[in-house]
């Protein structure tokens, strides 16, 4: 009988074997130094890591604990660690831009992917949400992936590989364009959750729609705002999904030194948005959230109708007009004017004040 959090040893998850013990040949091992540098190297026989300050022999590494700290040829000191998947992510060889860490965890928790689950992905990239969808789905879960471009397929496969040291029993990979390929290898209605990355999510609205099993989630990582709204209103107009929800996320580290605390000076900012949504039973048309109407294109009225104060702007008052007519009369230059060219400046201002006001009565 197992204890609470013990895996059986004939089963250990995929990959963690690779995880643990020291350094093995052909492992990626990032090594820092005494300024906080990081380097990454793949562990070689009888390989070196050079310098402009000395070399470093791999053959110390390789059956060296995890956390060793070795001198290179010219004394300089250097700490070695396993790359946390977020080192690996971005410093792993890339054909196309990857999913930051930071987007990774966020489709993870918030799409709600479970061990066991099954999820499709599209536009696989380098294999860097890859990863992460293997680790949350675990051997005995289920991951298609599919991706047009053959050289991006390679990349990514060869990352999954190094970093699981070697091919993962839930994955799959298929070349091809998604909303042809996933309803052919995919029943209808047997997948959990649905993940793409791709330029124009809203032309997969069927396909999603056909795979994907009730109550199950589809959430889309899109760059730029044009396509974060019109994947949305393409999603509320179809009617076979919840209303759908966008969000991005953004971290800022800080720097800590002593009583030197503060936020750093860069940050990962904007790297794309997230939209989620879920499948609704078949036949079941979802609710409209209430909210003002809006149209995405404009008309001849609705021009007319972009006021100062349709728009938000407070409408300045005659009153207060006039009190700004006096105010700027009586700053003219600060007397940089002679006299009597700020004096008939002056009675400019006047004479345009009282025909606003009107004539007086005497």
């Amino acid at each position: 009988m197992n204890t609470p959090g013990s895996t059986p040893a004939e089963h250990p998850p995929h990959g963690a074997a690779v995880r643990r013990g020291p350094f093995r040949a052909g492992e990626r091992v990032q090594l820092t130094d005494e300024k906080g540098r990081m380097n990454t190297i793949t562990l070689t026989p009888g390989g070196a890591f050079h310098t402009h300050k000395g070399f470093l022999l791999h053959d110390g590494l390789i059956g060296s604990l995890e956390g060793t700290v070795l001198t290179n040829t010219s004394g300089q000191l250097y700490q070695a660690l396993r790359p946390l998947l977020s080192d690996f992510v971005l410093s792993m060889p890339r054909g196309a831009a990857v999913v930051y860490p930071k987007d990774a965890g966020q489709i993870i928790t918030m799409a709600d992917i479970y061990p066991g689950a099954r999820v499709v992905e599209a536009g696989v990239g380098s294999g860097a949400l890859s990863i992460s969808l293997l680790r949350a789905v675990g051997d005995s879960g289920y991951l298609h992936s599919f991706e047009r471009r053959a050289e991006f397929a390679d990349i990514a496969q060869g990352n999954v590989e190094t970093i699981f040291g070697g091919p993962h029993p839930a994955w799959k990979i298929t070349l091809g364009d998604f909303q042809e390929q996933v309803v052919e290898q995919e029943e209808p209605g047997s997948v959990d959750r649905v993940v793409l990355d791709m330029l124009a999510p809203w032309e997969c609205l069927d396909a999603v729609a056909t795979v994907l099993a009730p109550g199950g989630v589809w959430i889309n990582y899109v760059a730029t705002v044009t396509q974060l709204s019109r994947t949305a209103e393409a999603i509320r107009a179809d009617g076979r999904f919840t209303e759908p929800d966008a969000w991005e996320s953004m971290v800022r580290g800080w720097h800590l030194e002593g009583l030197a605390v503060r936020p750093d000076h860069r940050m990962v900012a904007h790297t794309g948005f997230l939209l989620i949504t879920r499948r609704l039973a078949h036949g079941v048309t979802g609710l409209t959230t209430k909210r003002r109407p809006s149209k995405t294109d404009f008309s001849a009225e609705d021009l007319n109708a972009w006021t100062p104060q349709a728009v938000g702007e407070r409408e300045v008052s005659d009153k207060r007009l006039r009190r700004v007519a006096r105010d700027a009369s009586s700053t003219i230059q600060r007397g940089a004017l002679p006299a009597d060219e700020a004096q008939a400046r002056r009675d400019q201002i006047a004479d345009a004040a009282r025909e606003v006001d009107g004539p007086t009565e005497s």
